[in-house]
Formats: C-alpha cells, structure tokens, sequence
C-alpha cells in the first residue's frame, strides 16, 4: 500500500491597513454623511450596505421578518407529520370498533327515541289535526247561545261554525291517513335499499326530536390513548412541582411556560418543547430533576417522562427542556435482536449499534478513542451489553482481544475462538495471568507510541493511530475486556491491587490513542470493588438497575441521577435496559439489542475465520486446541474441553481444585462429581495419566497435568496449522 501526501496551498497575507483603506465604515446616521459615505465606498469599488434595522429606518419595523416557524408545530418535519397521521388512523381504527360492537344498542335506543318522537309529533300535531283554531269560536258562540237560548241568529252562527270545524277536522284527518298510508305503501313496495334510505329518513327525525336533554344515543369510549397532555396539564404540573410561582389555573397572570413545539403526537407518546417564564428562578435543570414528581402530576410512570435539555446548538437555551410522555412503558416487550447477528463483517472505526431509545429511535455508540463501563444488578443483563461492544470487534479481523472473565463461567468461554489472551476465574493462578496480560499490554503501549512519534506527519498527523496504520504497520486495534473486576481486586492483597489499579489507569488513560478499546464491568461499583480514579477517567458508562441513587451515580458518575440520568427508577422488568452516559451532559436510556449465548458463540466462529483469512490469529486463540477442535468440526467429549478449559492458566492441577473449577464453570453438570467419577469420566475421554499426583508449591497431591489431557485431542488438530 502506498500513500500519496497532498500538499495544500499557503495561506495569502494580508496588510491590515490596506484592507482598511478599501472598506468604508456604516454610518447609522442620515445626513450628508451618507451621500460622503456612499461616494467614499462607490469610488473604492466596495458595495454600498443599507442595515435594515437602522434606527432611522422608517421601514424598519415592517421589514423585520418575525422569528416564529410558519408552519404548526404537528406539520414541521415529516416523522412528525407521519406520527400525527399514525396516531389519528389508531384512533379512528380503535372507535370504529368500539361503536361497531354497540350498534345493536344503538340501534333499541334509536327505536326508543324514535318512538317518543313519534309521540311527541302526534301531540303537536293534534292541536292542527283536531282543528283547534276552529274550536275556540266553537266554544265562544256555544257559550253566548246558552246565555240567550232565544237569539236565532247566534244560533244560527253557532251551527255554521260548528259546521265549518267538522269540515276542517274530516280533511285534516284524512290528508294526515292518505299520507301515512302513501308513505307505508311505498316503503312496502320500494327496493330494500331504498326501504333503508326511507325508514332512515323517517326514524331519524323522530329520534332527534325525542332526545332530551341529557340524552346521548352513543357511548362515550376512551380513547386507545393511555396519556392525554395539553399545555393546561404541563402547566399545572409544572406549578405543582414548585417550578411556577403557584397562581389559579385560571388566572390569565399566573406565570405559565411558553410551549415552542406541541404538545403534539410523537409516536407512541406527546412531544412538547418548552421555555421557563424569566423572572422565576428556575432553569432546565430543575425541572429534570423533578422527573418523578412532574410524572406523578401527569399521571404516569417516572419511566415514561423522557426529558432533555435544548442546548444551544439546537435553538435552546437554559430554560429550554425537550419533554416526551410515553404512551405506557416503551422498554417493555419482545427484545430487538442486534444487527451484528447476521452481519458478516464490520469495522470498529464505525459507531457500534447498541440498541434503542424509548422512541424507537437507533442508538449506536463510537468506542475508538473511548473506554466503557458496566455495571448494575447481577441477572439484569449487563454481561449481554458488555458482549455487544465484544462482538463487533469479533467482525473486524484487525481487532485483538484480551479478555479476563473474574466470575470464570460460560459468559466468556466461546472467546477461546478468538483472544489473544484469555483469562478466567478469580484464583491464584488467573490472578498472575491476568497480571502478566497486563504488563503485556503497557509493553505494547509503549511500543506504539515509539512508533507512532517516528511516523511522519503525512501518515500520522494527530499522533494517534489510523485505519492505514493498522494495516500498513500490522497495529491491530486492541479490546482489553474485563468483566467482574470486584473479583480480580477482592481476591489480590493491597500491594498487588494497586499495582493492577495502577496498571488499568495507564491504559484507560493512554491506551485510546495507541488504538486500546477499555471495555469494563463490574457489579459493585464502591470504592472498595472499583476505585473511583479508575472509573472517573472512563468515558462511557452503562448501568442497568441498581438499588438507588447513590449506587447510580457511583456507575454513571457523580451528579448524574440528579440531571435524570438515574438507574434506579428501572425495575426488575426492564432485564438488558439501562442508561448510557456519553458525555458530562449527555445521557439517554436505551434498551439494549440481544444477542444471545449462541449467536455470540456462533459470531466467535466466525471471527476466528476472519482473523485466519487475514493471518491475525494469534496469542491463546492460535494454540487453542479446543478452539481448534470447534473450528476443524470435531466433537471432543465435553469432559475433556471443560477440563481444559479449567486448566487453562495452569500446567497442572490438585484433583479438589479442578473439581471446584468444573463446578464453578457448570454446577448442574459438576456439581455431583467425585474423585472417581472425574477419573473415570476422563479415562473414558482417551485421558492416559503419567502420574496420579502432581507436586504445586513443594506439595504434592492427587491431581492432573495438562499435558495428559491435551494428548487425548486428536493428533490431526494439534498437527493441523489451519486449525490452531
């Protein structure tokens, strides 16, 4: 590989003062200083500029374009038109169920108050069907005849109109029959979709006019919607959390927040923007760390509020908070399975895909340059996120990894695949070898950065290592992974734990521009477990739930529950989330992706084919005969692998030591075994002891050498060089 340097041009150098001379000064003042200005500039070939917002610029005012967005807040960006849209088609989906299932009820309140109309309109209308216009000049007459019986002519208009009423009430009454009668006729002969139409028009009049009051002929349905918010609900909280002067709701003067953006639909939840009123003390931080109290105001969740700052660089200010209300808890569910499962390379100068925020949105992570911790409660999925960092430097072939596994259980084991240098358990013999790994990688440090200070600028310019050097110069980047660290200091006596404390420091501190990646965890972050000067100088932090703040903080750093990045809110439902620092104001929980005991074994697999491909299969991994045997697709007896597996540190082994091992590795297949039945089981594995006793530290008891086990391996593997 070669490399081309190209040189940039130098840079012009300008004389002040005649820069100066060539540039006319802005006068804000009207006069004839303006027309001298304006010549002085045209004659020096610069442009006249006239400030819009001059003091004495009548137009000024009308000129000045408002700083407010033109469109709504639902409308100004495609995802939150589409979320908007989403959540309008759920809601329509969810109440034409709802109504659909009560429409047979619908329909017996439709009747019902059809026929109350019915009656309604028959008692309105039988004043003009009885003709009671005629009736009152009835009643009248009749009552003046009764009173003069002998006056002819009163009679005789009593008869008259008497007459006319009878008239009235035969043609009313028999319009009102002829049309009743038409109409059922011709609902009776019409087609049945028109005897719809018809009976709808006829029905649903006279439902309406029998509705009272208080009537509602449909349910009123709950919206699909867990969490409803407006700026009223946002207000109210606020100012129930201390963060408003407190005031009547209803006082136009009270102090409120100014929402630039929603409240509006957001995916599964609200999404509103929002600046503090000045004059009231309060900034963004404060309302994130009333988190819990402002969640419990707008009746949710604490894990539900998802709430930032707007900084600067996106508009904001100190008073500004980004906030999203989740439907119902958005790290509940099926697990999301990492992409790196079914990729067949990647490269780790890449972001590494991690998981997903609340939204859904893809949270990746970039490690070069960085150092990460873990940490959290046991079973709470720690080890499979800190195998997330592990697996992508699997894909890439110029990654070196040196693992040390303090529990020394199957977490770790498949990475005999592929580390150059692997370390397991937490016993003596572990202890020196994680140790002599150690120093292994400060003596590479150092090399590096000899190295790295005798390249030119033109291949090395920042002094740090680069794609093209860690090809051309054959550096591989390096994973130090180290898990369970609690075991590794509590086993080591004082001067030996501060040697490795000390050792760790360097590497965190120096490593990441020699191309070290610190990737590690442990589930006691005190002082005692972890010393805060080694955590204070990592820079990612990841903490799945623990028990409160305090133990939050001590992962995630000092401080951080109070800006809301708080670990202890998560429960023990939320296994394989947690939050992720990236920075002294960054924070974001996120659950993390799966990947599982064997798709990790399988990514190990494919690993060690890159790094053979690539000749970059070295250290432990290269004289692994276990590995080998997975790689060349020989089965071994697992005796014979576990047994090896255990022995790894050690050329030989007491027979109770390697039973508590076995243990320790598989307690539901070991837990039972006895001398005898280790030996016999080994014998059956092709095993041929040299001797029944082994002599460690000037003692000599029963026990194995590592030889005797290795001789039971097939002799093509151990011959084969594409294999080890």
């Amino acid at each position: 590989m070669t490399d081309t340097l190209i040189e940039a041009p130098l840079g012009t150098v300008h004389d002040l003062d005649d820069h100066r001379a060539r540039t006319a000064p802005v006068n804000l003042e009207k006069g004839d200083q303006d027309h001298d200005q304006a010549a002085a500039a045209e004659s020096a070939g610069a442009p006249v500029l006239e400030a819009v917002d001059r003091p004495d610029n009548p137009l000024a005012d009308w000129l000045t374009v408002p700083d407010a967005p033109v469109l709504p807040a639902w409308a100004r960006s495609a995802a939150s038109i589409k979320a908007n849209v989403h959540a309008f088609v759920r809601l329509t989906w969810w109440q034409a169920r709802y109504h659909g299932i009560r429409t047979p009820k619908y329909l017996v309140k439709t009747l019902i108050l059809a026929a109350r109309g019915f009656y309604r309109a028959c008692r309105g209308l039988w004043p003009t069907l009885s003709a009671e216009d005629h009736s009152t000049a009835v009643k009248a007459l009749k009552a003046a005849a009764k009173a003069k019986p002998e006056d002819v002519d009163l009679a005789t208009r009593l008869q008259i109109a008497h007459a006319d009423r009878t008239r009235t009430r035969r043609w009313r009454f028999g319009a009102a029959a002829v049309a009743v009668a038409a109409a059922t006729i011709g609902i009776y002969l019409a087609d049945p979709l028109l005897q719809t139409g018809m009976t709808v028009a006829v029905v649903a009049p006279l439902a309406h006019l029998g509705r009272g009051k208080e009537t509602k002929l449909l349910d009123q349905g709950a919206p699909p919607l867990k969490v409803d918010m407006s700026a009223k609900q946002l207000n109210d909280a606020l100012r129930a959390a201390g963060l408003l002067k407190a005031g009547s709701a209803k006082d136009e003067r009270a102090p409120a927040v100014f929402c630039s953006m929603g409240p509006v639909r957001d995916g599964r939840g609200w999404a509103v923007v929002f600046d503090l009123p000045r004059g009231g003390g309060k900034t963004a931080s404060d309302v994130l760390a009333k988190r819990e109290v402002i969640a419990q105001e707008l009746g949710v969740d604490e894990i539900q509020v998802i709430m930032s700052r707007v900084r600067a660089a996106q508009g904001g200010n100190a008073g500004r908070v980004s906030m999203w209300v989740a439907d119902d808890d958005p790290y509940l569910g099926a697990p999301n399975p990492s992409p790196l499962a079914t990729a067949s390379r990647f490269s780790v100068w890449d972001p590494i895909p991690f998981g997903q925020d609340a939204r859904g949105n893809r949270i990746e992570v970039p490690v070069m340059w960085q150092s990460m911790f873990f940490g959290g409660l046991p079973r709470r999925g720690k080890t499979f996120t800190q195998r997330l960092m592990t697996a992508a430097g699997l894909l890439d072939p110029w990654v070196r990894h040196y693992v040390a596994d303090g529990k020394g259980g199957a977490d770790w084991m498949p990475m005999k695949a592929v580390a150059h240098r692997l370390v397991m358990g937490a016993e003596d013999d572990a202890v020196t070898a994680l140790k002599a790994m150690l120093a292994e990688l400060l003596t590479e440090m150092e090399r590096r950065f000899a190295l790295l200070r005798e390249l030119p600028a033109s291949i090395c310019p920042e002094g740090k290592l680069t794609p093209q050097i860690v090809e051309r110069y054959k550096l591989p980047v390096i994973f130090v992974t180290i898990d369970e660290l609690q075991e590794y200091f509590t086993a080591m006596e004082r001067e030996d734990r501060e040697q490795v404390i000390n050792d760790l420091c360097r590497i965190a501190r120096r490593g990441p521009a020699a191309g070290f990646v610190c990737n590690f965890a442990s589930q006691r972050p005190d002082a005692q477990s972890v010393p805060t000067k080694l955590r204070e100088i990592i820079t990612l932090r990841y903490s799945t739930q623990v028990v409160d703040r305090t133990s939050s903080d001590m992962i995630l750093g000092s401080g951080k529950a109070a800006q809301g990045a708080d670990a202890s809110v998560l429960s023990e439902d939320h296994v394989g989330t947690g939050v992720l620092v990236t920075g002294p104001a960054s924070y974001v929980t996120v659950r993390a992706d799966y990947l599982d005991g064997p798709g990790f074994t399988a990514l190990c697999a494919k690993g060690r084919a890159l790094r053979q491909d690539a000749d970059q299969l070295t250290g432990d991994a290269a004289g692994d005969v276990t590995a080998a045997a997975d790689a060349a697709g020989v089965l071994l007896a697992p005796i014979l692998s576990d047994v090896l597996e255990v022995m790894r540190h050690s050329p030989r082994m007491f027979t109770t030591d390697l039973l508590a091992g076995l243990v320790n590795l598989d307690e539901d297949t070991y837990g039972d075994h006895d001398p005898e039945r280790l030996a016999a089981e080994l014998e059956a594995a092709g095993v041929k002891r040299t001797s029944k006793q082994v002599k460690i530290s000037g003692k000599a008891l029963a026990g194995y050498q590592r030889h005797d086990i290795e001789d039971a391996v097939p002799a093509e593997i151990l011959l084969d060089p594409n294999a080890r």
